[in-house]
């Protein structure tokens, strides 16, 4: 089941080893969404580091946040990838002991079947792709690890999205998850954190160039991407990092309060960092996409259709750990405290101490390592 894609696009099945850090590719066939609305030939993007052992009992699942792609730590080709904190050669997850998975979600741009992506008559999903859940992207994901052999991990580690995803993996396949690490998420998203989702997808679909979501062959909606990603950023970073990055400083050149006119005015510093960052989003992902992704963590909510907190949480067998960012202002602590109190054995909630906010659950994993060598990795 092993995909790899030729020069012109057309995946065909490859026989030899790939390189760790490689993209590959397999269908899973039809997926029934939790909508009800099926969704036909779906092919799932992914990279593996290490080498699956004879019983298939090393495999872990490291699962990406809204905008990240599949690429976890450096392969053979040596590109870096972006938690090699977390795995590597004699990192916490070890890939000379264990066989890391990375899969590209459900509806996004890096190889899985997602809006930009041609559906049954050839042309881009685009406005037609149908609203997927987290409940769907775990169900996509669990054909996949069939197609591997893997008939439950060793363990599934994730952040923001990826927390979430892997708290779904779970919850949903209790029976094909041992170890569980859920970080920098609660056990739903909040109203709060839906508004400002909202106001994400809305910047996109305002854009001019949108065109209701079948932009393809045409400009794309870039302004609005960046604009999104403007809005997520600031959510993404404390405000002790705002203000002691840039304070009230213009940008080099710029003078906010000495231009003729508002049409003219020059820029604060704080101004021109969130300026970059939307900018460089919206050079390597696709609209849609941020929007079916922002969607689908929008849906999270583990107690869906499963009553309470507790009767939801009660048939996960995972051991789990649990860890939050102290200055996440996106996903504040006392959300994954509430998550590790409620779930079965109630878990210690790790604090990970990074004045920079959400995003520390990216740059800090290292403060992890003691406590996920010791409670998963020591095995």
């Amino acid at each position: 089941m092993t995909i790899a894609v030729t020069r012109t696009g057309v995946p065909e099945t490859k026989p030899s080893r790939t390189p760790d850090g490689t993209v590959q590719f397999v269908r899973i066939g039809d997926l029934q969404l939790e909508s009800g609305t099926p969704l036909p030939d779906v092919v799932l993007a992914y990279e593996t580091w290490g080498t699956l052992n004879a019983d298939a009992s090393n495999a872990v699942l490291i699962e990406h946040a809204l905008t990240g792609d599949t690429h976890v730590t450096r392969g053979e080709s040596g590109e870096p990838g972006w938690w090699e904190q977390l795995a590597g050669p004699g990192a916490p997850v070890d890939t000379d002991k264990y066989f890391v998975v990375s899969i590209n979600i459900l509806g996004g741009c890096y190889g899985s079947t997602g809006p930009s992506t041609p559906a049954p008559d050839g042309r881009p999903w685009g406005s037609r792709f149908p609203l997927v859940t987290l409940r769907d992207t775990a169900a996509a994901e669990a054909r996949l690890a069939d197609a591997l052999g893997i008939g439950s991990w060793y363990a599934v580690l994730g952040g923001s999205l990826g927390g979430a995803r892997a708290l779904e993996w779970a919850v949903t396949f209790p029976g094909r998850v041992r170890r569980c690490a859920v970080i920098s998420v609660g056990a739903s998203s909040t109203a709060e954190q839906i508004a400002f989702a909202q106001a994400q997808t809305l910047a996109i679909r305002q854009d001019p160039h949108f065109r209701g979501g079948d932009y393809y062959g045409g400009p794309e909606p870039e302004s609005g991407l960046a604009l999104a990603r403007r809005i997520a950023h600031i959510t993404y970073r404390s405000a002790a990092e705002l203000d002691g990055r840039f304070g009230r400083n213009a940008q080099e050149s710029e003078t906010p309060l000495e231009a003729g006119s508002l049409a003219g005015r020059g820029r604060y510093q704080v101004e021109s960092y969130l300026d970059h960052q939307g900018s460089k989003l919206a050079r390597r992902f696709d609209a849609n996409s941020y929007i079916a992704i922002t969607e689908a963590l929008m849906s999270h909510d583990v107690c869906r259709g499963r009553g309470g907190l507790g009767e939801a949480l009660a048939p996960a067998t995972a051991e789990f750990l649990v860890a939050a960012v102290d200055s996440d202002r996106l996903y504040f602590p006392a959300q994954s405290r509430q998550l590790a109190e409620a779930l079965p054995g109630g878990p210690e909630l790790h604090i990970i101490q990074a004045p920079i906010g959400h995003d520390g659950f990216l740059t800090e994993i290292g403060q992890l390592s003691g406590q996920l060598r010791e409670t998963f990795f020591s095995h």
